[in-house]
């Protein structure tokens, strides 16, 4: 590759360089900071465009790129130390679980061209998920409702719904199983 030739200027960074820098200056290093509560964290990345559910829990540590792509649905956790580098929209549904120090990565490189041009597509987290810590999720990836991505697992493509996905790159283990009686799905 050619570094020298890398042109990103047709990227769009979804907001205008003012309000990237204000989210650069005053809210991403509160919003990754240790302090504790979540209810202003969920409301520091609405003021910025995020568009966050009812009841969701924002833990420390958490850094989001661009929160005028991120879509939380309801009663989401989203764990300490949690990665979301979303060049792309980055969306989850209700009730997803994302354990501590998982990455979501919606950008990357075409190495087959010199240019080394940007590449960026967005990721979907389907409701009742889980994405369990230390995991990665590549760009482009659509994790099926109730999906299970284990333990410092990577997902490369998409993970089929109520399947247990392990190892790198992630494969399917086995489907996931739940008690009927004490899950209401909307």
């Amino acid at each position: 590759m050619r570094l020298d030739t890398f042109n990103n200027t047709g990227f769009d960074r979804g907001a205008s360089k003012g309000k990237e820098l204000l989210w650069l200056l005053c809210c991403w290093l509160p919003l990754s900071s240790g302090l504790p509560g979540a209810g202003w964290r969920a409301s520091l990345l609405r003021l910025f465009g995020a568009r966050i559910g009812q009841g969701a829990i924002i833990k420390p540590g958490v850094r989001v790129k661009f929160p005028w792509r991120l879509t939380v649905g309801d009663h989401c956790w989203i764990g300490e130390d949690v990665w979301i580098d979303n060049l792309a929209e980055v969306s989850f549904g209700n009730h997803v679980c994302v354990s501590q120090g998982a990455y979501f990565c919606a950008g990357s490189h075409d190495w087959g061209k010199q240019s080394f041009d940007l590449i960026v597509k967005p990721i979907n987290v389907g409701p009742h998920a889980w994405i369990a810590a230390k995991t990665i999720v590549a760009p482009g990836v659509c994790v099926g409702e109730g999906a299970v991505l284990g333990l410092g697992s990577v997902a490369t493509q998409a993970l089929e719904p109520w399947t247990i996905y392990a190892g790198n790159p992630a494969v399917p283990v086995k489907p996931r199983r739940f008690d009927e009686k004490n899950i209401e799905f909307e």
